[in-house]
């Protein structure tokens, strides 16, 4: 294992320390709990808040989501473990303006279970919020098991739609659908081509020889689809849009955004490569693609390899996506 840090217990708050110096215009840290970092400009009183959180070495998820226009906090825990519902209860209460507060987050089984705590918590307190669990990743289960399905890239859209709307003042309800209806039309697939080494246990996260990837792999190095030899960047880009294209009913008329995402080791260049494939794809289609992006959004540490993610659009979907927004890691 070689890689730049110091003492691989303090990896996520030394890491934490950098991010709140180089950007103390956008971010700063509860003083309840460094591990809960919110909006610098808070509060920002009659608006919705809006939590996220889950494990460190994904970034720019969740922590770099946290700004105007976007996620209002986040509670971060360990390398691909679950922030505790009393870091999710404390960027709840840091995020409360009087509005409520919606929490939108991956579909991780200890996030899920602190969220909930943290909910009741806060309705003890008097905090009303509404939950939205996004569950993109196409590989993870089939249509009729949507619902087990885990959280990947595509959650950027529901920050960007969600936090517009939070923005220009929603209520938690309206606030709530919306990042319902972003993640609903959303779908994600991934393939890897080498696996993350964990700072405290230094071996990778999964074996994958030399020339193979594997199709519908998690971003924590959970199994895919499919493994076998490395193939062109098209042919991987067509497994990855076709089953997302299956799995949204895309056709004739569709508008759509699109995200390549890198998942840590991948250059741009190879990211812009298959965009270019999957512009070819959904052209072919009828499909209209309103909304591109390309580069790292949801990352494994030094994984390499990409995902795609499309969400479909609507008129409401694509005006916000359009809302001005900045973060350390996104700028609209």
């Amino acid at each position: 294992m070689q890689k730049l840090i110091n003492d691989p217990e303090r990896f996520v708050d030394e890491m934490l320390d950098g991010l709140l110096l180089a950007h103390p215009d956008l971010l700063k840290a509860s003083p309840a709990d460094r591990r809960v970092l919110v909006r610098a400009d808070l509060p920002t009183p009659g608006r919705v808040g809006i939590v996220t959180g889950g494990g460190s070495g994904h970034l720019p998820v969740f922590l770099g989501y946290v700004g105007t226009g976007l996620c209002t906090a986040a509670a971060v825990g360990n390398v691909f473990s679950s922030p505790s519902s009393a870091q999710f209860l404390e960027a709840t209460r840091a995020a409360n303006g009087g509005a409520g507060v919606l929490y939108l987050y991956g579909n991780y089984g200890g996030d899920v279970l602190n969220v909930d705590l943290a909910a009741d918590a806060a309705e003890d307190e008097g905090i009303p919020t509404r939950s939205v669990v996004v569950s993109d990743d196409v590989a993870a289960a089939p249509p009729e098991r949507a619902d087990d399905r885990r959280g990947v890239a595509g959650l950027f859209f529901a920050y960007k739609c969600a936090g517009a709307a939070a923005e220009r003042g929603d209520s938690l309800d309206e606030v709530a659908k919306i990042a319902g209806t972003a993640a609903e039309a959303t779908r994600s697939m991934g393939v890897g081509l080498s696996a993350a080494i964990l700072p405290t246990v230094g071996r990778p996260t999964f074996e994958l020889q030399s020339g193979e990837m594997e199709i519908g792999i998690g971003i924590h190095g959970e199994p895919g689809v499919h493994r076998g030899p490395l193939e062109p960047a098209d042919a991987v880009t067509e497994r990855l849009v076709g089953a997302i294209a299956e799995d949204l009913q895309l056709g004739t008329g569709d508008r759509v955004a699109v995200l390549v995402n890198g998942l840590g080791a991948t250059p741009r260049e190879e990211l812009y490569i298959v965009y270019r494939h999957t512009r070819h794809i959904l052209d072919g289609l009828g499909v209209t693609v309103e909304h591109p992006y390309i580069g790292e959004y949801a990352t494994s540490l030094e994984m390499a390899g990409a995902s795609v993610s499309i969400m479909r659009l609507d008129a409401d979907l694509a005006e916000l996506l359009d809302a001005p927004a900045r973060s350390p890691f996104f700028q609209r």
